[in-house]
Formats: C-alpha cells, structure tokens, sequence
C-alpha cells in the first residue's frame, strides 16, 4: 500500500457526510426515489408475456423489474469478485 502526503494508506480514506459513508447515503437516496416513482405509477396495465397476459398495477410490475435488476447486479458482483 502506497501512503499519501497525510500518511494514511490510500486505500484506508472513505469520504463520509457526517459520519456516514457517501455509499449508504447514495443508496439510501436510490431507495427513495424508487419508492416514489413506484407510489406514482398505481394504475393497472396488462402486461403481456409471451403466452398468456397479465392486468396488475403498474407498481407491481417495476417492483418486479426492480428486484430482478437487484438480484442480477448482485449475483454479477459476486461473479466479478472471484
């Protein structure tokens, strides 16, 4: 590890906003705005899939999406780590 003009290992620093790290905070303003575009769209829409059509709110389905892209980053993360 290469150590900075501070004398801290480079690798060591985290930026933080008031004792949180940045990360979480960024997380947490993702998760937000997810639940609030999700409570905005409550209509219902028909979906359809290759055989057979669904009609469920429309915050079922990009809650769905959302959880699917969610498992997907995490299994590729775990993937890119090994």
């Amino acid at each position: 590890m290469t150590k900075t003009s501070g004398g801290s290992p480079t690798g060591a620093r985290r930026s933080e906003i008031a004792g949180i790290p940045t990360r979480y905070i960024g997380i947490g303003v993702i998760v937000v705005l997810a639940i609030w575009f999700l409570f905005a769209n409550l209509e219902k829409v028909r979906i359809q899939f290759w055989v057979f059509t669904v009609t469920c709110p429309l915050w079922i389905a990009l809650l769905a999406t959302l959880l699917a892209g969610a498992a997907l980053g995490w299994l590729l993360k775990g993937r890119r780590d090994r």
